[in-house]
């Protein structure tokens, strides 16, 4: 499914840690470093495609997070050509990203990178918010930038606020507090 510019929807996930750290997947087979994202199917929305992308490709359940934040506009970026498949040629330009910030409130353990049948992940890590983008793809790493620039202000203000209101708020509203939709 591609838009009239060729860009394919898609969600990327930045998911942090109580230590504001954030998850970083080891593409399989490969020396890049990402972040979890996957594209967005027909009739799905944005936050939709995010819990499934997450759990596929994270094994995490929406239970194991909370939405800190969420883009406001699409981010873009082309793929260089030569790694575009032949039959998308002229057509596809890219993808479009709506990128979400997360904080796990479950164990590291509850991480599994073999949820489904086809992982895109080997190895996973924690890094500093701002680590260096060097391991990441180059025709990526803009987008990346964006979206950590944008979206550091969640973080921000979610390690300002008590944890126990936090919590509180989860209970009484049954849902994710902080949500920026």
């Amino acid at each position: 499914m591609l838009d009239r510019e060729g860009y394919r929807p898609n969600v990327g996930i930045i998911l942090c840690n109580a230590r504001n750290e954030v998850f970083w997947g080891k593409r399989i087979r490969e020396h890049s470093w990402q972040f979890p994202q996957g594209g967005i199917k027909r009739g799905e929305t944005p936050e939709q495609a995010m819990y499934r992308e997450l759990y596929e490709e994270v094994g995490l359940l929406p239970e194991h997070v909370s939405i800190l934040g969420r883009t406001k506009d699409w981010l873009r970026y082309d793929v260089p050509i030569h790694w575009v498949k032949r039959e998308w040629r002229g057509s596809y330009r890219g993808q479009k990203q709506i990128w979400f910030l997360l904080r796990l409130v479950g164990r590291d353990s509850d991480v599994s990178l073999r949820a489904c049948s086809h992982p895109e992940f080997d190895a996973w890590r924690w890094n500093h918010y701002w680590v260096s983008l060097d391991g990441v793809i180059e025709f990526k790493r803009r987008v990346y930038e964006q979206a950590l620039n944008e979206l550091a202000r969640f973080i921000d203000a979610d390690h300002r606020r008590p944890r126990h209101e936090a919590v509180r708020d989860r209970h009484e509203t049954g849902g994710d507090v902080g949500r920026n939709e």
